[in-house]
């Protein structure tokens, strides 16, 4: 979905930490990193890139999101990338025979919005492209989050991955609770509006003979009034549809010999 907005100032408040082991790809890093950025997470750290860091392609692949690329953390061990965090959630699509609780998406958004609003800090780990993470990154973990994916297809690409977890972190917080925007409301036209509608619309069909049975007219004009009152039409949709009506209307009275007709 298309939607940045450069001219609205990106407000940084406490959010999870993002942790890629040994990504491979640029892109990949930084798709992770616009996925971030979506949902106000701001804080990604990178254990041994196997391409190093910077990386162009990930920079590329950020699509301006820069507050996330621009400030990457890049470590050595999984340890020191982990060293201040006292909540961290390691994430895997396979079960590995580990004693480990595990929990979905939405449990892991609440729980970690309730932590970080204490003032602690929380983190997600995300493992390898081909194989993800490592049993003993996991171990490090203090549960497993994973995601209700068809069994025989359940690996995920990381910003994949990362968007969900992101999406349902800042659900849970409560920073998603109002659309960026709703439905676009406008002021229902005057009651006096529609009646003239309904008068105009009925008196053009009775002049076209569309009422072939007398005893029925009342009855096909109150479905066509609760039908048109459904609408919840504006002044101007009011006023386009009888601007329709009259059309029609004169065109029928004079008719316009150039009009192409339908074959029969």
């Amino acid at each position: 979905m298309a939607g940045t907005d450069s001219s609205i100032k990106i407000e940084l408040l406490p959010s999870p930490v993002v942790i890629l082991c040994e990504p491979q790809l640029g892109e990949n890093i930084g798709t992770a990193a616009r996925a971030m950025a979506n949902f106000g997470l701001r804080d990604l750290r990178l254990v041994r890139p196997r391409d190093g860091w910077p990386n162009e392609k990930a920079i590329a692949a950020a699509s301006k999101a820069d507050h996330v690329i621009n400030h990457v953390q890049v470590f050595e061990t999984l340890e020191e990338a982990i060293r201040d965090l006292t909540l961290v959630y390691a994430t895997t699509a396979r079960l590995r025979g580990m004693q480990k609780d595990v929990i979905g998406p939405d449990e892991a958004g609440k729980r970690m919005a309730d932590h970080i609003g204490s003032g602690q800090k929380a983190g997600l780990l995300f493992g390898r492209e081909k194989w993800g993470l490592l049993n003993e990154e996991i171990a490090l973990a203090d549960m497993i989050v994973t995601l209700p994916v068809e069994p025989a297809f359940a690996s995920l690409n990381i910003a994949q991955a990362v968007l969900i977890l992101a999406y349902e972190w800042r659900r849970q917080s409560g920073q998603a609770n109002t659309l960026p925007f709703g439905s676009l409301l406008h002021e229902v036209a005057p009651r006096s509006e529609l009646v003239g509608l309904f008068e105009q619309l009925e008196a053009t069909l009775d002049e076209s003979g569309f009422f072939t049975s007398p005893e029925k007219r009342p009855g096909v004009i109150d479905n066509l009034r609760t039908a048109l009152t459904r609408g919840s039409f504006s002044s101007q949709e009011v006023r386009t549809l009888r601007g329709v009506i009259s059309s029609i209307d004169r065109c029928h009275q004079y008719p316009n010999p150039k009009r192409v007709r339908p074959a029969p």
